[in-house]
C-alpha cells in the first residue's frame, strides 16, 4: 500500500512510521529542521515506561509530495489552518481510487476535502494516541494507546477504509472500522474538547486537573456541552457519552497533555477556533448553552496567533 503523510509530526509521523515498519511504502511530507534530521538520522519513535523505541534509518521524505509519487492513501495531519495549502500540494499525487484521511482535529476537518476530492475520496478517520515532535526526527509517545478508527460515508471509501484498517493491523495499531464513523469523530471531539482545554488553560498535564475539584467539575462540564451540541445537531451520541470520556480522562496516563498545550508553551498558533471555539459557535446555533466552552475561548483567545512582541 502507497500512502503519503502529509505532515509528519505527532500523527502523520507517529502512524506513518509504524506502517512503513509493516512494509508499506510511506512517503513523509516534512519541513524545517524536522524535515532536515530525517533526512540525516532517520525518525525515531521513542517511546515511554521502558517500552522499544522504533527507527526508519532512511524514511522517503521531502517537502512536496509531488516527489514521492502515486498514492493510494494520503494521510493529512496538518495544522487545520494550513488545510487549504496542504490540499493544493497533494493534487499531484491523488489518481482514480486515491483517497485523503485527515487525523485533524475537530468535526469540520473533512468538509473542505470533500468539496476538493469528492465524497468517495475522503476517508473518516479517528486517532487516539498521545505524540508530540521531542525534537527534530523524533517522535515522543506518552502511554501505549496507538487506537485508529476509520471509515467513509460511501462504499468505495468503505473499501479502502479496510483496506488500510488491515494494513494499520499488521502495523501493531489498534485500528477497527465502526458502524458509524461520524459518530466516532464526535466522540473523539468531546473528549478533545476537554481535554485541549482544560490542559491549554491550566498548563496542566491531565493528572493535577482530575485531582483536583474544580478543575475536574469544569472538564466535566466542558464533555457535557460538546456531547449536547453534538446532539443537537443529530449525531446520535449515546446518552452517557460524557461520562465516558471522564473515564477516559481518567483511564490515560497522569504525564498526558495535548497538542494545544504543546502549541501554547511553544508560542506557536493554536488550533482553539476549530476545538472549544466551534463547540460556541454551532452550539450557538443550535440553541445550547456552553458557558464553560465560552470561557476557554475568551481565557485562551489571545495566545490564538500565537506569541506575538510586546506591544
Amino acid at each position: 500500500m502507497r500512502i503519503i503523510c502529509m505532515g509528519s509530526g505527532g500523527l502523520g509521523g507517529f502512524y506513518g512510521a509504524l506502517l512503513a515498519s509493516a512494509g508499506c511504502e510511506v512517503g513523509f511530507v516534512a519541513r524545517g529542521t524536522h524535515l532536515g534530521a530525517m533526512r540525516a538520522q532517520g525518525l525515531t519513535i521513542e517511546r515511554d515506561g521502558g517500552r522499544e523505541s522504533l527507527h526508519l534509518p532512511n524514511p522517503r521524505v521531502s517537502e512536496d509530495p509531488a516527489d514521492l509519487g502515486a498514492a493510494d492513501v494520503v494521510i493529512m495531519g496538518v495544522k487545520l489552518w494550513d488545510t487549504p495549502g496542504a490540499i493544493e500540494a497533494i493534487r499531484p499525487v491523488m489518481r482514480e481510487g486515491s483517497c485523503v484521511l485527515s487525523l485533524q482535529n475537530g468535526v469540520t476537518k473533512d468538509d473542505a476535502l470533500r468539496e476538493a476530492f469528492g465524497e468517495d475520496h475522503v476517508l473518516g478517520g479517528v486517532a487516539y494516541v498521545a505524540t508530540a515532535i521531542s525534537r527534530p526526527g523524533v517522535i515522543a509517545q506518552t502511554g501505549p494507546m496507538q487506537r485508529l478508527l476509520l471509515g467513509a460515508r460511501t462504499a468505495p471509501g468503505q473499501q479502502m477504509a479496510a483496506r488500510l484498517c488491515e494494513a494499520a493491523t499488521a502495523a501493531g495499531i489498534d485500528a477497527s472500522l465502526p458502524p458509524d464513523i461520524t459518530v466516532a469523530i464526535w466522540q473523539k471531539f468531546v473528549f478533545l474538547v476537554g481535554m485541549s482545554s482544560m490542559t491549554a488553560a491550566s498548563r496542566s498535564t491531565i493528572g493535577p486537573i482530575r485531582h483536583t475539584h474544580a478543575s475536574r467539575a469544569f472538564l466535566a462540564e466542558l464533555f457535557g456541552e460538546t456531547a449536547a451540541v453534538g446532539r443537537a445537531l443529530g449525531v446520535a451520541l449515546p446518552e452517557h457519552e460524557a461520562e465516558a470520556a471522564m473515564q477516559r480522562a481518567d483511564a490515560v496516563s497522569a504525564a498526558m497533555t495535548t497538542s494545544m498545550h504543546h502549541d501554547l508553551e511553544a508560542g506557536r498558533r493554536l488550533e482553539l477556533p476549530w476545538l472549544a471555539g466551534t463547540v460556541a459557535e454551532l452550539g450557538a446555533k443550535a440553541g445550547v448553552p456552553t458557558p464553560c466552552a465560552r470561557a476557554i475561548v475568551a481565557v485562551l483567545a489571545p495566545h490564538v496567533e500565537g506569541r506575538r512582541a510586546p506591544g
